[in-house]
């Protein structure tokens, strides 16, 4: 591998609270080792339709508090094609990039790996989705921003749960994966948690309501992962309202505000610190890496690993939720 002297840094995916965070720490760090730094507007697409364009430090000025991301992000489906992932390389070429740095997901890795293994162009992976299910870090950038979101609106809604005796369903994103929804669960001290990972059966929560939550409770909380098997808040309210007669049943959808809002502390550490380790890997010689964190330091994990190995639930934390609602 050449040396590297410009690098491109795009966003792609769900948009996730710290990825401007990221950004600017990957634009600073790549100046600060005398790199050019082009961003690449709506990710992939940016890449096939050549929306590329120099970042100075002043470009990423006041941008580390803010949501969203400044580079956009959109699906692209010329980039699934051959003849799409071929233009993308030829605007590489031209504007004479060596490598890239993408910041996103499952989605975003793959797109990633097959386009590095067409055309060796060094990449190195930031893992910027709320649902911090991306196997090879232990937490991923906007995961703790969006857990803060759940737990404030799930704070908000409890209190009407009390005043009206009520039992509320809150769904949560995670359509895959149910770490916001455990990890919330806990925090919020929901009374039960439904997740993907783990096959619920209506009649089981039934008699747990039953048996063990009307007699010590007024009112509660339940918190379901989008991804659940029952198919949902919704879904599983309607079986469980049919026979729970003696509370007012509600659903509550918290849906796209748990991707928007300004970073966490931990998050804003967290993409800075990714960001500035991902311009050192390239670099060092490093390529088609992600960039994670493993017990509180830098990790480097291969693409293909990241998007072909599961991240599993802990048990240990099903456990706290049962433990803590006896």
């Amino acid at each position: 591998m050449g040396k590297i002297k410009k690098i491109g840094v795009l966003t792609s995916g769900g948009d996730s609270p710290g990825m401007n965070a990221a950004i600017r720490a990957v634009v600073r760090a790549g100046i600060f080792n005398g790199l050019e730094v082009y961003g690449i507007r709506h990710g992939y697409k940016g890449l096939v339709n050549n929306h590329i364009k120099r970042l100075k430090s002043y470009s990423v000025s006041n941008i580390i508090q803010r949501g969203g991301t400044i580079l956009k992000t959109a699906r692209c489906k010329d980039f699934l094609t051959k003849e799409g992932r071929k233009q993308a390389y030829n605007n590489i070429k031209e504007n004479e990039l060596d490598a890239i740095i993408v910041i996103g997901g499952d989605g975003t890795f793959t797109g990633a790996t097959v386009f590095a293994k067409e055309y060796n162009i060094p990449i190195i992976g930031l893992p910027g989705t709320i649902d911090n299910d991306l196997y090879g870090t232990d937490f991923t950038i906007g995961y703790d921003t969006a857990l803060n979101t759940v737990i404030e609106a799930v704070d908000k809604i409890r209190d009407t749960a009390s005043a009206h005796n009520r039992l509320f369903f809150v769904e949560v994103m995670g359509r895959d994966a149910g770490f916001i929804a455990l990890r919330s669960a806990i925090s919020c001290g929901a009374e039960a948690v439904l997740i993907p990972e783990i096959e619920t059966h209506a009649e089981d929560l039934l008699d747990y309501l039953e048996d063990g939550f009307t007699r010590k409770k007024s009112s509660g909380i339940i918190i379901v992962a989008e991804g659940d098997q029952s198919g949902g808040a919704f879904e599983i309210a309607k079986k469980i309202e049919k026979d729970f007669i003696n509370y007012d049943v509600r659903v509550t959808i918290l849906g796209h505000i748990q991707r928007g809002g300004s970073p966490t502390a931990f998050d804003r550490v967290t993409a800075s610190t990714l960001g500035v380790a991902a311009v050192k890997a390239l670099l060092g010689g490093e390529k088609n890496i992600m960039v994670g964190l493993q017990n509180n330091s830098v990790a480097y994990v291969p693409l293909e690993k990241a998007i072909k190995h599961h991240k599993t639930i802990k048990k240990s934390l099903l456990d706290l939720v049962k433990v803590l609602n006896i």
